[in-house]
């Protein structure tokens, strides 16, 4: 009696599931298909077309707003993860004091909400009077990027194996040989995770942009937000599906790349 009514309720809840991930997933579908609507009006589907991913990206300002996307993404993951392995490097080799409060420092942007994060990155700008534009948006990036990067950096590095550095250090290398030939390799795919994470949220940010950007400084996500404020049409759905396609192709990358690393972790 009692695997029966266990069995209804798990049939119960993997149905409540299977709605959720429709609810969930739907409009993004919607939003695929209806990007091949030959109609002008979105919500009227007439045949089907490509011609709106041709217009689209033949649009000037669709252009610089990829363009400028991807030199923020671009440069707020390098930098967001070159700190974050730093940071990981530091707090993993030794035990000092304030180590818990840098720990939580560091993860700080992950629990504050963002929109508080970009009222404090706004009003820090208008204090020390800096120039909002791409600069600004790529510095309130790396800084939010970071904690992102740092995550899986620092779970490789607590899953490494030990005694291969100190092994490196028994044959005589110092500490620079011992990170760039044992170190470094095995941090490689944790490295790559984070880099990867960081692009995904960089690229796909907005409310930090739109409060820290300037004028001529449109992302991606601000330009589509700003076309839609006049009305949804296939064209923005067409921008929308690349976008999301980008993202989901990171996500697919990062999986992998954090499967691999689990994977080397087990090994060692």
């Amino acid at each position: 009696m009692s695997s029966v009514t266990n069995k209804k309720k798990f049939n119960w809840l993997k149905l409540f599931s299977n709605a959720f991930f429709v609810y969930l997933y739907a409009p993004i579908a919607v939003l695929i298909i209806y990007s091949f609507n030959d109609n002008r009006i979105a919500q009227v589907w007439t045949a089907f077309s490509t011609k709106w991913y041709l217009k689209a990206f033949t649009n000037e300002d669709i252009q610089r707003a990829i363009v400028n996307s991807l030199k923020v993404a671009g440069v707020a993951t390098v930098v967001a993860t070159l700190f974050a392995t730093m940071a990981a490097l530091v707090l993993s080799s030794s035990r000092f004091r304030g180590h818990g409060v840098s720990n939580a420092i560091i993860s700080l942007p992950l629990l504050v909400p963002e929109i508080a994060t970009a009222v404090a990155t706004l009003s820090f700008f208008a204090a020390i009077e800096f120039p909002l534009g791409l600069t600004s948006i790529i510095i309130a990036h790396i800084v939010f990027c970071i904690p992102f990067a740092f995550m899986p950096i620092r779970a490789r590095l607590a899953g490494m194996d030990q005694t291969l550095q100190e092994a490196g250090r028994d044959l005589y290398a110092n500490d620079w040989q011992v990170f760039r030939y044992v170190t470094f390799p095995l941090l490689k795919p944790g490295i790559l995770a984070g880099g990867i994470l960081s692009f995904i949220i960089s690229i796909d940010d907005f409310i930090i942009s739109l409060m820290v950007a300037g004028a001529g400084a449109t992302t991606l996500p601000l330009y589509i937000y700003s076309m839609i404020r006049l009305g949804v049409s296939p064209e923005i759905n067409a921008v929308s599906t690349v976008l999301f396609c980008i993202s989901v192709t990171a996500i697919i990358a990062y999986w992998l790349v954090s499967k691999q690393n689990e994977e080397k972790v087990h090994v060692h």
